[in-house]
């Protein structure tokens, strides 16, 4: 059921993929590289409920059926853009990928050398609060302020 994605080259390229895509696929392998961490992300925590007990048989069902489906269509992309799964990851250079190595990353068990989809599903899991300010601007003038507090976890309520 996991999509096969492998780590990109170390490059100083962002998407080390993008030469060898069609150019007519434009940003689709950064999306479907996008929708595949998401996906991923939503497995572990499927993963982590499941080991905890917290799903029900209905729920563990409806949720693998969910992901097989989502895989399959990000499958289905990738042959309509020409663009081969195992290239959909994102070398981020001292950050590592955004992607694991297949088979490299089980939920709550820590690897040597963590992709951000490993660091995110672990954030999720023990939860964070992400406080700031911004402000947006023309000519020297703020016109926006924007005050953020975004709680990340996937605990319920």
């Amino acid at each position: 059921m996991v999509l096969t994605c492998t780590p990109c080259e170390n490059s100083p390229q962002v998407f080390s993929a993008a030469d060898k895509v069609d150019s007519k696929a434009g940003l689709a392998p950064l999306l479907l590289t996008v929708v595949e961490l998401v996906r991923q992300l939503l497995e572990a925590q499927v993963i982590r409920r499941m080991e905890a007990g917290i799903l029900s048989e209905s729920d563990l069902n409806r949720a693998a059926e969910s992901l097989q489906q989502l895989e399959a269509q990000v499958l289905h992309l990738c042959e309509i853009f020409e663009v081969n799964p195992a290239d959909l990851n994102v070398n981020l250079g001292e950050f590592g990928t955004l992607l694991p190595p297949p088979g490299s990353y089980y939920p709550g068990k820590s690897g040597t050398n963590p992709s951000i989809l490993e660091l995110l599903d672990r954030l999720l899991n023990t939860g964070i609060v992400v406080e700031g300010d911004v402000d947006l601007g023309l000519a020297k003038l703020n016109l926006i302020h924007a005050q953020l507090r975004l709680v990340l976890t996937s605990k319920p309520d």
